[in-house]
């Protein structure tokens, strides 16, 4: 039984089919710009190759030709892992030709998360890119799914997409989908367990597809790289989607460690980054000139111009006329320091939930600790326990195979529980305060919610990352994350004295302003980076708490009990 057979949405959508569907989008491009370029890709060793419109259609032709004749059916589940490539565009836009519905995994799964996703989803055909780790996956592919292997891809004996594209007839039709059909089934990240199959239609993708594009006036000008994953709602919105929808060039990068000559290379106009990259990129220019110095700099008329120029072309985003953050607050103090670059940082609001398509920042209507204005055709309310909810027809028609899950979070009058605790203020904007699974209960009775505390923390140049903890103990605790300078410093044998009294200052200047039930016991300064290698963090750069307190639930008492302020892990 296809997957469309087994969909049955939970609530009455409103289909606006007047608004164009991607592939059409797609057919609109290859027809009217045959000779445009589309995709720069990167193919290593410094070769970088150039695709069109046409050179893609033909492509996305020829592979959906191929997926029918090896049995692929209407409705049918068809999975792709890959690191960001132009063939993972193209081999979504072949999926939906062929009629089948996409199922993206992040390509830093483990074999048994692929397996999972894999045998939940039913999906029976797989593409497989550019991995760091495939033979730590592959066992996770089950013997009875057919796989497709990208350019790029690691060795396997899977027939490969240049042969099949070369040898198969590229197909004439330009077949389209309905508003109501699945496209998609996006699996979130897993912060608190097994990841829910996220089902979007083609109506849900091109309410906001077409929103977005318009809210910030893309056009076929524009350019994007694409860096983050494109498994991740986020970026499949604002490059994939926003490519279809506006014709602009989309650049790939090849590497974290050529991450800045891509970077170079693309100039885009249109940058989306979540604020752990956007401090990245403050941490590198201060390596290379002293804070102190450059903001001395910046105060001085007759320069401060000039370097603000140099920068942001260090950076390789002086082009840039939209820079995005979204998936974790940003603090307010880095936004300033981009603003006075002359970069205005927007932060957008979204979940896979709802197509990354809710809230989002207007040009020159920042605020800090603000996630913006609904967006257009987005309904907000707040219910109970100061929970957001919203009704849009972005709206997943519900969780795949979880009827009951989708009736926790998918109301009967069709709101959205985001899980997130807000606050909206007369002219729309929304501020998040935390998410409703995070606040925990002290011994005294007194509930913390950890999302404004770590915020008052992420402030601070020293913090990376945060985790506030403290369920059944009289005071919260800050488990923190050093900056990536500051671990450089200290691995170059510089002291962590100084490090030590700024953090001391810091729990001072934050217990200030905190009420009594709030106010942190010690920050505990924890080794290295939290990342997704070591599991503390998701695919999508969140922290995984769960895991978190689990690593150090042996030693959270003695950090506690101790009188410093400042502890070091």
């Amino acid at each position: 039984m296809s997957a469309s057979a087994k969909v049955q949405p939970t609530r009455e959508v409103k289909i606006n089919t007047g608004i164009p569907l991607p592939l059409e989008r797609f057919y609109h491009w290859e027809k009217h710009t045959p000779t445009k370029i589309c995709f720069t890709q990167p193919m290593g060793d410094g070769v970088v190759v150039d695709i069109t419109w046409h050179e893609a259609g033909q492509q996305v032709r020829a592979m959906a030709s191929y997926l029918q004749k090896i049995g692929v059916k209407p409705g049918d589940n068809v999975a792709l892992v890959s690191k960001n490539c132009a063939h993972w565009v193209m081999a979504d836009l072949a999926i939906w030709m062929a009629g089948a519905v996409s199922v993206p995994l992040y390509p830093t799964l483990t074999a048994d998360s692929v397996r999972q996703i894999l045998e939940h989803s039913e999906s029976k055909y797989l593409f497989v890119g550019k991995l760091d780790d495939w033979p730590a996956m592959a066992a996770g592919v089950p013997d009875d799914v057919s796989c497709i292997s990208f350019p790029l891809s690691p060795d396997n004996a899977f027939p490969t997409w240049n042969e099949i594209v070369e040898s198969s007839e590229p197909m004439q039709a330009s077949p389209s989908r309905s508003h109501t059909e699945l496209a998609t089934i996006i699996y979130t990240s897993g912060t608190t367990g097994m990841p829910k199959g996220v089902m979007h239609t083609f109506n849900s993708i091109a309410s906001g597809a077409s929103q977005a594009a318009n809210i910030y006036e893309a056009s076929p000008d524009d350019r994007a790289l694409s860096y983050l994953p494109l498994s991740h709602v986020a970026e499949r919105m604002v490059v994939e989607m926003m490519q279809l929808y506006q014709g602009m060039h989309v650049f790939f990068a090849e590497s974290l460690d050529t991450f800045a000559s891509d970077l170079q290379r693309a100039r885009p106009t249109i940058f989306f980054a979540v604020p752990r990259i956007w401090a990245k990129f403050q941490a590198g220019v201060f390596s290379k000139m002293d804070e102190r110095k450059l903001n001395l700099l910046l105060r001085i008329p007759l320069v401060s111009g000039v370097i603000k120029k140099k920068l942001r072309e260090a950076i390789g985003l002086n082009d840039a006329r939209l820079c995005f953050s979204g998936a974790a607050p940003i603090s307010g103090s880095l936004l300033d320091w981009y603003k006075r670059l002359g970069i205005e940082i927007l932060e957008v609001y979204g979940m896979t939930e709802n197509m990354g398509y809710s809230h989002s920042t207007r040009q020159g209507n920042g605020r800090v600790g603000y996630v913006g204005q609904a967006n257009p055709t987005v309904e907000v309310k707040i219910g109970e326990g100061g929970e957001v909810l919203v009704r849009s027809p972005t709206n997943m028609i519900g969780y795949y195979k979880e009827p009951e899950k989708t009736r926790e979070t998918l109301n009967e009058e069709g709101f959205l529980h985001t899980g997130d605790v807000g606050v909206t203020e007369p002219d729309g904007s929304l501020k998040i305060t935390g998410r409703i699974k995070e606040i925990f209960k002290t011994s005294k009775g007194k509930y913390v919610a950890p999302f404004p505390i770590e915020s008052k923390l992420l402030a601070d140049a020293h913090v990376e990352q945060v985790c506030v903890v403290g369920n059944a103990m009289p005071q919260p605790i800050a488990l923190v994350a050093l900056s990536e300078s500051d671990l450089a410093a200290l691995q170059e044998g510089a002291s962590r004295e100084s490090i030590h009294q700024d953090l001391i200052k810091l729990y001072e200047q934050v217990n200030a302003t905190l009420d009594p039930h709030e106010k942190l016991k010690t920050i505990v300064v924890t080794n290295g980076e939290w990342s997704i290698e070591n599991g503390i963090m998701t695919p999508t750069l969140k922290i995984k708490r769960n895991v978190l307190e689990s690593r150090y639930e042996d030693r959270i008492e003695n950090w506690y009990d101790s009188k410093e302020k400042v502890q070091w892990e």
